[in-house]
């Protein structure tokens, strides 16, 4: 069954995600990737190197032409900031999609979402592919689409908090008013995180943490491929009503005695 992920201008096999942040080395950080199956990876430009080729760049272990690279504006705390990192690595010839992240403190890490709001809308109307990290709030991810942002990322938990989905209700009104693919980023700790948000119906998942922090990096990589793959086809097949009493399993009809 043929069953694309559509996001931008493009098509996706897979619905995984993956960061390049917090891995031993660059040839762990090939390895996992290529294991968990993701065709799109993320890159925080302002701590991985990948505009620079005189110094040791990622891109010298993921194909370009294999992989869509997904720059995003972690470490920014501004629109201002996160704005100019973008325009700076459309100008290396890295492209128009980008994740936007505008950090409100260091110690949540949470989104400041006037900020992102003000970003989004600049960036869109410079002709980006805009995918913006916010919270579980439904208002703010209607209002990210209504921009005209290429999908919207809501957290599951804090980044690198491994809590998996904190507010599954809350994501569940965004995902029934959504008009754009809805992407989990950020909170997932392990395979089953990922399933479940897949089985609500969420379009990918992002992550980075959940892999490059697991005891075996790559191990987990294949952990989450085969989550976020099972929980789709969960979610494509529909599940059973749950019920508050038995019912057998086998027909009753022509029991002997």
């Amino acid at each position: 069954m043929e069953d694309l992920f559509q996001l931008a201008d493009k098509s996706y096999r897979s619905r995984l995600i993956v960061g390049t942040g917090k891995y031993k080395d660059f040839e762990q950080t090939r390895k996992a990737i290529e294991i968990s199956g993701a065709e799109i990876v993320t890159v925080a430009v302002r701590r991985v190197n990948i505009t620079d080729p005189s110094k040791e760049n990622l891109l010298d272990y993921l194909d370009p032409k294999k992989y869509t690279i997904l720059p995003n504006t972690a470490g920014c705390y501004s629109a201002e900031e996160a704005v100019r990192t973008c325009r700076l690595v459309r100008e290396a010839g890295v492209g128009r999609l980008v994740k936007l992240e505008v950090i409100g403190d260091d110690k949540t890490l949470f989104p400041d979402i006037p900020a992102t709001i003000e970003a989004a809308k600049i960036l869109v109307k410079e002709g980006f592919f805009v995918l913006p990290y916010v919270n579980d709030d439904p208002i703010t991810a209607k209002k990210l689409q209504d921009i005209g942002c290429a999908a919207v990322m809501p957290l599951a938990a804090p980044i690198g908090s491994g809590l998996g989905i904190r507010n599954p209700y809350n994501l569940r009104i965004i995902l029934e008013q959504a008009t754009v693919p809805i992407i989990v980023d950020a909170g997932v700790g392990t395979a089953s995180d990922a399933a479940i948000a897949m089985e609500m119906g969420c379009d990918g998942v992002l992550m980075n943490t959940a892999i490059a922090g697991a005891k075996d990096p790559l191990l987990m990589a294949e952990a989450m491929r085969l989550g976020v793959e099972a929980g789709r086809k969960a979610f494509l097949a529909g599940r059973i009503a749950k019920k508050l009493y038995a019912t057998a399993s086998s027909p009753l009809e022509g029991i002997l005695g």
